[in-house]
């Protein structure tokens, strides 16, 4: 069947009128030959947005390879019937339902009610906006048997997603998502979606879960610290939905009110103000900048458009005139370190990703705890039994692991804002608290340098390269090991990555991105201060990172 008459039998199929009208102008213009009409429909209809271990995520638009109505309702008809399938003696099966504010989020929630209704699950369902680690909060809260978040997360405006939890309060890892997956092949093989049965008795949840979460969340800050502090903080939810929960969190806690970046503040799905929606792109704090500097802040919190990442800038001149973004490790280390000194009796595990620095095993040895890494992906960190603190450098935090299996920016802000307001107390800086830890355990420095390409074909050639003929020696340091983490090892499961350990504790990751076309390779530099100081042994590591980029430049050529 050629694109043409796959675009019109999906026209007669699909239940909203907004795809309709682009497909509808699609073909128009595509009977008048416009290519970029024609490259548009073969996009659209030449294959199917694949459900994994994200969940679904991408552009909006109408066919099987963009997020619309009918993508999401046999996405939804899939879940309950895996729902079904693995809980045969479950009475009630129940699903926890939540959405963003990008464009069609509410619909596509909605919708999934409608579906796992009329299939005989009770669906509870927020009646508006929320930040996705209160979804995540809500599934162990509400004792559900999973939860879906409709959102794309930090993606352009033009994208949206739906991710997928189970009852565990987690995302969901494998073989759950080819499970799933599969469910939704064999409801897409049954017919139209307009067969589907739709059911009309959800439960629209009242404001006591979002409470439940504020409480909870507001006891993780000493207010014998957060309520003698005249700590000014800088805060900007991106135009995402974290804003006003944000807010009510920090005065529940008993920080000083927190100022905003006005113009960042309200829900906004075109994300007016930043070319890309994700605080760790070039831009996206300085309107933050702006404003601390206006008020010669303290510190700056940006959380993204769902609130699961967190995003920290310190000044780096006594008048604070000039600032800094901390790169995702830094406030890792930081809170692992806070973490540590308030629980100094405790047990558990820190865990983190594998491209995240290894400082992490420093702090938590030298604290007594136990270490682990993952696969990149929160979703492997969540459900790690006895987990006390886990992060990713990709700004995810998890620092309340006992009710959010996710990464979740707001608790993690608060923490931040907490350390930030006891050292401030003590004449002290975040900026400080970093030297004090370089000091304890050695200066571990990070840096990545990535290459988007235009043709997929182009990533498994430098990958293959890679692994066939692996470097002997990076930057001058001989490579120690080389693991090819395709076949995987004894802790970790198998993924497309290959991780280079370099003399002296440096280490090389390269993998391709898993929502963008891009092969990332992850940097680290560690030097210890044995014979040198502080800021000699910081340049050196930067120096070292320099080369290995360069190095890793010419990889991905």
């Amino acid at each position: 069947m050629n694109v043409i008459s796959q675009a019109r039998d999906w026209l007669v199929n699909d239940p909203h009128e907004q795809t309709q009208h682009e497909l509808r102008v699609l073909l128009e213009r595509a009977g008048q030959m416009d290519p970029l009409a024609i490259a548009e429909l073969h996009d659209c209809f030449n294959g199917t947005l694949q459900f994994g271990t994200a969940g679904l995520r991408g552009k909006l638009g109408p066919g099987p390879n963009r997020m619309n109505l009918v993508v999401v309702a046999r996405a939804a008809a899939g879940l309950a019937n895996y729902l079904k399938k693995h809980n045969p003696d479950l009475k009630e099966i129940s699903v926890v339902i939540g959405f963003d504010a990008r464009h069609n989020s509410e619909l596509f929630a909605k919708i999934t009610a409608q579906i796992l209704c009329g299939a005989g699950i009770k669906p509870f369902l927020f009646p508006h906006t929320v930040p996705t680690p209160v979804l995540a909060f809500a599934i162990r809260h509400l004792g559900t048997d999973a939860g879906v978040m409709v959102t794309a997360s930090h993606n352009p405006p033009q994208d949206n997603g739906y991710k997928v939890y189970l009852g565990n309060g987690a995302q969901i890892v494998s073989p759950a998502d080819t499970q799933i997956a599969q469910c939704i092949t064999e409801v897409t093989q049954q017919g139209p979606v307009h067969d589907l049965p739709l059911g009309d008795t959800w439960t629209t949840l009242d404001h006591t879960t979002e409470a439940a979460y504020l409480d909870r969340t507001a006891q993780l800050v000493d207010k014998r610290i957060s309520s003698n502090t005249e700590l000014k903080t800088v805060y900007t939810a991106l135009h995402g939905v974290g804003g006003e929960l944000f807010m009510e969190l920090a005065e529940k806690a008993g920080f000083p009110e927190p100022i905003k970046v006005v113009q960042q503040f309200e829900p906004d799905p075109t994300f007016p103000s930043v070319a890309f929606p994700n605080p760790e792109e070039p831009g996206a704090i300085d309107l933050s900048i702006e404003t601390a500097i206006a008020h010669s802040a303290d510190l700056v919190i940006a959380n993204d458009p769902d609130a699961d990442r967190c995003a920290v800038a310190i000044p780096t001149t006594e008048d604070k005139s000039q600032w800094r973004m901390l790169h995702g490790d830094e406030v890792g280390a930081l809170l692992a370190s806070w973490i540590a000194q308030q629980r100094p009796n405790a047990t558990g595990v820190m865990a983190q990703s594998i491209v995240s620095s290894t400082v992490l095993e420093a702090i938590a040895q030298d604290a007594g705890f136990n270490y682990q890494q993952t696969l990149t992906g929160f979703k492997w960190i969540g459900p790690i039994p006895d987990l006390i603190f886990g992060y990713e450098e990709a700004l995810g935090y998890c620092v309340d692991p006992e009710f959010v299996k996710d990464k979740d920016g707001l608790s993690a802000a608060l923490k931040v804002m907490e350390l930030a307001a006891h050292l401030k107390a003590h004449g002290q800086t975040l900026q400080s608290e970093l030297d004090r830890i370089a000091m304890q355990v050695g200066v571990y420095a990070t840096e990545q340098v990535s290459i988007r390409v235009g043709d997929l074909s182009v990533i498994p050639e430098i990958m293959q390269r890679l692994r066939e003929t692996p470097p002997t020696q990076i930057a001058g340091a001989k490579v120690t090991e080389f693991v090819d983490l395709s076949i995987g090892t004894k802790s970790l499961p198998p993924t497309n990555a290959l991780m280079f350990h370099l003399e002296g504790g440096g280490r090389v990751i390269v993998r391709p991105s898993g929502t963008e076309p891009k092969v990332k390779v992850y940097l680290q530099s560690v030097v210890s201060l044995d014979r040198i100081d502080l800021t000699t042994a910081r340049n050196k590591a930067n120096e070292n990172l320099q080369l290995m980029a360069s190095t890793a430049a010419t990889w991905l050529k």
